[in-house]
């Protein structure tokens, strides 16, 4: 399986078809994902583990285990782990292209465009 390490965390992919791809994705605490959107794809975030605050479309939408976000393509969004411990979480796709290269970052901790 594909993984990757981040300077948020980590993920591993556990599908990668032609009409979706399923992510298990882990922030650590305190950190968060970049703000972005996708041009080509959806997402559904199902929280496994942990604590998160989801930004979508400028709303805060906090998650607790169990519950999850639709994140339509184009939204513009990000995951924090607002918790002390790692924040785990499913993440799939739908859409026509599933490539890292299909995120616009608008801001991110870490330097990255």
């Amino acid at each position: 399986m594909e993984s990757d390490h981040r300077p948020w965390g980590y993920y591993r992919v556990l599908a990668d078809e032609p009409d979706h791809k399923v992510k298990r994705i882990v922030v650590y605490p305190g950190k968060r994902l970049s703000l972005q959107r996708h041009a080509r794809r959806a997402e559904h975030w199902y929280l496994l583990s942990g604590e998160a605050v989801v930004t979508l479309d400028g709303r805060e939408i906090p998650l607790r285990i169990g519950e999850a976000v639709n994140i339509p393509c184009g939204a513009v969004h990000r995951l924090h782990n607002a918790g002390g411990t790692e924040a785990a979480f499913i993440e799939v796709q739908t859409g026509d292209y599933f490539g890292e290269d299909d995120i616009e970052r608008l801001a991110d901790d870490y330097g990255r465009s």
